[in-house]
């Protein structure tokens, strides 16, 4: 077994030394988000400030990465959440994670702080901490192509030289935006990562994996979602879906269903914008959109900034859209929390409240309002802080929206509760993947479970959360589990009566699942290509006896270490809550158009093992094994 092999630098004394993760913390733990979030927990005492010195940022890699599995050119970024004070995590695409692997590492922990602006070069094992005073200044774009094209990068603009709480890192024009990585980067002076090197990752059993590889690819081109849609629409394709259900957060989560969704819609924007698609390195699904800004092919937005920069500030302009999501990019930002602390603003403004100048439907000047954003001109700093600091400031907490601090993404929960269960209960904050994402399941996905139900949700939410935490603490991109939906559900459409009817039984079967967390291992002692061929992969990567249900316990095992974190850092149930908004006003007549986390709260905590602060019990982590 090939054991992971960390570089652990300390940027004040500047010593760098090796650290190997021995077997049986692989073996629990694997890698990614799971593995850090372990290591954040053992190496960090309780209460540090995010952006000070002896805070860690942990970049790291899973097993996948670098050995050909599909959708596996991805790598991890842990550290304390500068939006919500908890664990946080961001997953991020480009080359860097394979180049950093192929330099001999496969992760790397920072602690610290330069005593100048600097930047980290890894070179087939050999690293250097270099001067970077002549980087310090640029943006994202500019800075990487400082460095020769063939090396892995990840780097920070000026977002994160001026510690925008929401700023993010950049590999290529892929972004691991959430929860201040870029400002926890710019607090140690560091302005960049480069890694290049020529070893090759080894692999327990090459040829088994290979095989699997092929009928995985085969599988997801020509899955309906990950062979079609993705592919021909990128995940704008989800706008249309969300707003047909009322699930397309318009005028900041004020309604659910914006009246111009289709001149903002993927389809549109393949039809109008798009000059080609593209993707990651080793991935079959190639859903990046190409557009043009400024004379310029460059990489198009994503659903979350599309609805968030569209239906959510009322503008239907995709011109404008496109040369945010651009900006945003060379500045080092996350557009989720950007676009939702814009809108926050714009409705403080519309009560008057604050005035920063910027109004629903009139989005000229929010290009330039985001680049002053970025380096906290006037009184846009105060944007920089996000919504939660801006809601404390000014009031109306209500309309502020977020889960403990962190944005939310382009998800009405109101018309999907239990992705509003997600959110409130996601380790990171208003995440939809880290919160299970079920509004693939209620709202924006072929199998339209009763978005307002609130039977079942719990046992579901906790499903899909797990699930989205193995896959991504080994290494892939969490867009194959998409491929879980059968492909004839997608085939048939959500009106045909099977489809209506696999829905219902997902709802009715919530007491069974419920009861298969304590068995699961036990429960899917195999691996199947239907549903979750990574654990297979990982098998024949590591040597690890997994299988599906040991996969689906790694997942469970990692959201408890993150809980774990946050419970650690003063977070209790009281922050498994969503604004007034989506819990006390209804979205239209219904009254049930609201996310009752009074009910779905307690059923969650119990299917978890949890007690009712939102601790994991004693009882839990013995079953995990999470410290013996």
């Amino acid at each position: 077994m090939n054991l992971p092999v960390y570089i652990q630098i300390d940027l004040s004394t500047r010593k760098i030394r090796r650290f190997q993760i021995d077997k049986k913390m692989f073996e629990r733990f694997i890698g990614g988000k799971i593995l850090a979030a372990k290591l954040l927990y053992d190496m960090t005492r309780p209460g540090i400030d995010p952006l000070s010195d002896e805070a860690m940022i942990i970049v790291n890699t899973g097993p996948a990465n670098g050995t050909g599995a599909p959708s596996s050119s991805r790598f991890n970024m842990s550290f304390k959440n500068l939006m919500t004070g908890g664990i946080a995590s961001s997953n991020c695409g480009g080359n860097f994670g394979m180049m950093l692997k192929k330099a001999g590492y496969d992760g790397m922990i920072l602690t610290g702080k330069a005593d100048e602006p600097s930047y980290i070069e890894i070179l087939d094992g050999d690293v250097h901490i270099k001067n970077a005073q002549h980087l310090w200044g640029m943006d994202t774009e500019k800075v990487q192509e400082e460095f020769p094209a063939h090396y892995g990068k990840i780097v920070i603009g000026p977002a994160g030289e001026h510690l925008v709480h929401y700023a993010g890192v950049l590999s290529g024009e892929r972004v691991a935006g959430r929860c201040g990585a870029g400002a926890v980067f710019g607090s140690k002076n560091i302005k960049a990562v480069v890694a290049y090197g020529t070893k090759r990752p080894e692999v327990y059993n090459k040829e088994k994996l290979d095989k699997h590889v092929e009928k995985w690819v085969h599988f997801l081109q020509s899955h309906p979602m990950t062979g079609t849609s993705l592919p021909k629409y990128g995940s704008a394709g989800l706008v249309t879906k969300a707003n047909a259900t009322s699930a397309l957060p318009t005028k900041n989560f004020q309604r659910g269903f914006y009246e111009k969704a289709e001149d903002i819609s993927g389809e549109t924007l393949a039809d109008t914008k798009l000059i080609r698609n593209m993707g990651c390195v080793s991935c079959p699904i190639r859903c990046e959109r190409r557009v043009k800004v400024y004379d310029k092919d460059v990489k198009g937005p994503e659903y979350e900034t599309v609805g968030l920069f569209g239906a959510n500030v009322e503008s239907a302009d995709l011109d404008i859209i496109n040369e945010i999501n651009y900006i945003a990019d060379i500045m080092g930002m996350d557009t989720i929390s950007l676009g939702g602390t814009i809108a926050f603003a714009m409705e403080l403004k519309e009560r008057g409240i604050a005035d920063f100048g910027v109004d629903f439907g009139e989005t000229g000047n929010i290009p330039e309002i985001v680049r002053k954003i970025a380096y906290r001109e006037g009184i846009y700093s105060e944007l920089a802080n996000g919504s939660k600091w801006l809601a404390e400031k000014y009031g109306a907490e209500d309309a502020a929206i977020h889960a403990k601090g962190l944005e939310l993404a382009s998800y009405e929960p109101r018309k999907s509760v239990g992705m509003g269960l997600g959110y409130a209960t996601s380790n990171r904050g208003g995440c939809h993947l880290n919160g299970g994402y079920l509004a693939l399941l209620e709202s924006v996905g072929v199998l339209s479970t009763d978005p307002l139900e609130t039977k079942g949700k719990p046992e579901l939410t906790v499903l899909m959360q797990n699930a989205m935490e193995a896959v991504s603490g080994s290494g892939f991109c969490l867009f194959t589990a998409y491929s879980m939906i059968p492909s004839i559900l997608f085939r048939l459409g959500p009106s045909h009566w099977i489809t209506k009817l696999c829905g219902k039984v997902l709802v009715w079967v919530w007491p069974v699942l419920g009861i298969i967390w304590k068995f699961m291992p036990w429960i899917l002692p195999f691996n199947s290509m239907f549903l979750l061929p990574h654990a297979e992969a990982v098998k024949q990567i590591t040597g690890i006896k997994m299988t599906t249900g040991r996969f689906m316990q790694l997942g469970e095992r990692g959201y408890n270490v993150e809980r774990l974190y946050n419970y650690r850092e003063g977070l209790t149930a009281n922050d498994d809550s969503l604004p007034g908004r989506l819990t006390k006003v209804p979205q239209d007549k219904n009254p049930k158009s609201v996310v009752r986390l009074d009910k779905m709260l307690p059923r969650y905590y119990k299917v978890r093992g949890w007690k009712e602060d939102g601790s994991p019990s004693k009882t839990k982590l013995w079953q995990l094994k999470i410290f013996s």
